[in-house]
């Protein structure tokens, strides 16, 4: 794991000065930060046998990072950019990560698509939207039992108020939440929905509709 780890690391370094994917500022520090943040969740979760969505990767947090830390589960990553969803594939193809694919499209087009619709175990989302948009994009794609892993920061507890509405509409239940310290940031938490009811099939609402109204 550590190489390929680090393989990632240089690759996200070189393409950082051909996209902005990263802040630039003291960017050795901000990947290890970024990657220390996706490992997080091996702390309280073994996603070994998992068939896990990754929505709104970006360069690659913390889908990426997950499939290398374990091999075994099956990732797929979501990033509607061209640029960033064709830089998530050559990582793929170098690292040599078979247990990985990226799809360039829109999470409210795949929530509506019989071939990715309640599909998945796991839906992780990590600096996306708020929770209360998060869980319209994320539990159409569950399976029943399924759990959203949301990574949010200091005011996660205000997030999971304003989501209360979302949960009873979208079928989801809050499970648990994570907390742990970032370096020398605290108040960090990865928040679990799981997957209580089926997600009516109006929902997700059509392409910008649910971060423009959220629920």
């Amino acid at each position: 794991m550590e190489y390929n780890v680090n393989k990632y690391k240089e690759m996200l370094t070189l393409e950082n000065q051909n996209q902005n994917l990263i802040s630039r500022k003291n960017m050795a520090y901000e990947i290890e930060k970024h990657v220390e943040d996706s490992l997080k969740i091996s702390d309280f979760l073994d996603l070994s046998s998992e068939k896990l969505v990754d929505i709104g990767s970006g360069a690659g947090f913390p889908g990426m990072i997950i499939a290398i830390a374990f091999p075994r589960a099956d990732i797929t990553l979501v990033e509607s950019d061209h640029k960033k969803s064709q830089f998530l594939k050559e990582v793929s193809r170098e690292l040599g990560l078979d247990n990985v694919e990226v799809i360039c499209a829109r999470v409210e087009e795949l929530g509506q698509d019989a071939s990715y619709r309640g599909k998945f175990s796991l839906c992780s989302t990590r600096a996306v939207a708020s929770m209360n948009v998060l869980l319209e994009y994320g539990l159409p794609l569950l399976c029943p039992g399924g759990r959203l892993l949301l990574w949010k920061g200091r005011n996660y507890q205000q997030e999971i108020d304003q989501a209360q509405n979302a949960l009873v509409i979208l079928g989801g239940l809050l499970e648990n939440v994570y907390r742990y310290t970032l370096m020398e940031e605290r108040d960090r938490a990865i928040v679990i929905v799981r997957k209580e009811k089926p997600t009516p099939e109006k929902y997700p609402r059509r392409v910008g509709i649910p971060a423009k109204r959220p629920l």
